[in-house]
């Protein structure tokens, strides 16, 4: 005689009934439910923090000055074009969940967990950015945390994300001993 699976190892057959309409959500399925509009404003906010970060490490990369300059401000361009690659997936994931990136310039400081500066000694560019980077780093271990289980595609990009965000506050904390 074949044994029964228990009723918490089945699939659920409502759910699978409803991922079979409304083929013009694509990949959104029900199951998204509420958490869909709040998930799509966490990704917008995180789009503005890492579009005001591409334009600081630009900057910085132009405006670096001193003897360390030229390997650090190679570094900066290095970073302003990991965070633009953040930006485009984030960008991305918002679309894919059937929402708008907001790319407005016009409320991108105001949106932005980053702030912008416009510091001119090396030092403290690199501070700025070592700050910038920690934020991320909260913001996204946050982020993490309230999407728990809600969207496991969007938690593991944002984990992604957070692992360069880690690696790049190490690399700025580096560079505050040399510059």
């Amino acid at each position: 005689m074949a044994e029964s699976k228990p009723s918490s190892l089945r699939l659920n057959e409502a759910g699978l009934e409803a991922a079979r309409k409304h083929l013009d959500d694509g990949a959104v399925t029900p199951a998204y439910g509420p958490w869909r509009d709040d998930i799509v404003a966490l990704l917008n906010g995180a789009l503005a923090t890492e579009l005001v970060c591409v334009l600081r490490y630009r900057r910085h990369h132009f405006m670096a000055d001193g003897l360390e300059s030229p390997s650090i401000a190679e570094e900066f361009l290095v970073h302003a074009n990991a965070e633009l690659a953040h930006a485009d997936r984030l960008a991305q994931r918002i679309v894919q969940l059937g929402g708008d990136p907001d790319f407005n310039p016009a409320s991108l400081l105001d949106r932005s967990h980053a702030d912008y500066d416009e510091v001119d000694d090396l030092k403290a560019m690199i501070r700025a950015n070592l700050v910038a980077e920690r934020v991320a780093v909260e913001t996204y271990r946050q982020m993490i945390a309230l999407i728990g289980d809600k969207d496991s595609t969007t938690r593991r990009l944002l984990e992604d994300i957070l692992a360069d965000e880690e690696e790049h506050a190490d690399e700025l904390k580096d560079w505050m001993a040399r510059a």
